[in-house]
């Protein structure tokens, strides 16, 4: 009999080996993707609007418009389930999980478009500090929607995130760009710290989903992921397609191209790529929600600041003054203090893990 149960725990075990190596794997691609898509999104939208670029709802709509890209996994994930199960359906057919994504969906457009439209008036490497305020607003809505326990490290970082933008907005007339007055910087200082409260908003509550439908009974796959995602940049374009019809943007594309800058031709290379890198930072963070938690996405979002700002200055040739330089410390100095609260506590909890079983040992041994 032993024998037996010991032949049956080696395919198990080599099955748990390859279910903990798929899961590395996934969480490596997601988290590939999120870093593509938040240092390279908002560059790419800059660049747009620095050499000639004037249409706030056509950048607003590239950052979700590149979802027909998800058909060709959900497609392939829907005909590998048929091959195996003929009457197999969509995993997203729930009605109330299905409303859920279109709701976030179209909050989602909302966010494009007030990032895209504070974007126009203030540099990328200023964008990116405000933007790491997020992790404060994740960590707020987080302890909110999800119950996400709130320690002193994260209360630090979302202090240290606070005033790393209030110090930029003390000096913030120092980096304008060309063209751009006062009061539009204002405007686009305001609207960034807009779309990272209401992005901060919208990724709890795609965990919640998530948590909804497990409750429901459903297994939460990441095939579930995807089509979420895809019915989400399916309403968040549709959001922005109405803006860009009222403000006539469709007419004006083939205009604008031919007063670009850098040529027609990059024109649309850059609109394409754009789309694609912001459909990345899409999935990778719905993706990395889904493997891991909110809040790491939120943490992974921050972190890469630094990169975005580097790649800015090098690549767009902004300014990096002593304000955003403090601004950055700061922000790096929350982050750090969120991550090791982190991996503190996970730390403790392994330790308590272990001397639970050390006792429980104990006591079966006596």
């Amino acid at each position: 009999m032993d024998v037996e149960a010991a032949k049956d725990a080696v395919p198990a075990a080599a099955a748990a080996r390859r279910g903990k190596g798929m899961q590395r794997l996934l969480v490596a691609v997601n988290c590939g993707m999120l870093i593509l898509g938040t240092t390279g999104g908002p560059l790419l939208s800059r660049l747009y609007y620095s050499k000639g670029g004037h249409r706030q709802w056509l950048s607003a709509w590239l950052e979700t418009g590149g979802w027909p890209l998800l058909l060709v996994p959900v497609l392939a994930s829907y005909l590998a389930r048929r091959a195996r199960d003929p009457s197999a359906p969509l995993v997203l057919t729930r009605p109330r999980i299905l409303l859920a994504a279109a709701a976030l969906g179209l909050a989602t457009g909302a966010d494009d478009f007030i990032y895209a439209y504070g974007l126009s008036f203030v540099p990328v490497s200023t964008s990116a500090i405000l933007i790491s305020t997020q992790l404060a607003f994740t960590v707020f809505f987080a302890f909110l929607i999800v119950r996400q326990r709130l320690t002193a490290f994260s209360l630090n970082a979302v202090a240290l995130l606070t005033v790393g933008a209030v110090v930029l907005g003390l000096h913030a007339s120092s980096d304008r760009p060309k063209g751009v007055s006062r009061g539009q910087y204002w405007l686009g200082f305001a609207l960034s710290l807009g779309a990272a409260a209401l992005y901060g908003l919208v990724l709890p509550l795609v965990e919640l989903t998530y948590k909804r439908a497990a409750g429901g009974g459903r297994v939460v796959t990441y095939a579930l992921v995807v089509e979420m995602q895809l019915v989400m940049g399916f309403f968040a374009t549709a959001f922005c397609t109405v803006g860009m019809v009222v403000n006539n943007d469709f007419q004006a594309i083939a205009r604008e191209a031919r007063a670009y800058q850098l040529g027609v031709a990059r024109y649309y290379t850059v609109l394409v790529w754009s789309a694609i890198l912001w459909q990345f930072f899409f999935l990778g963070a719905v993706g990395v929600i889904f493997c891991v938690h909110t809040l790491f996405t939120g943490i992974l979002i921050a972190a890469f600041i630094p990169v975005t700002e580097v790649l800015a200055v090098l690549l767009l040739h902004e300014k990096f003054s002593s304000e955003k330089g403090v601004a950055l410390v700061l922000s790096l100095w929350g982050l750090a203090s969120y991550s090791y609260g982190e991996y503190a506590e996970a730390r403790a909890n392994k330790k308590k893990a272990l001397t639970a079983l050390s006792e429980q040992a104990q006591e079966l041994a006596s």
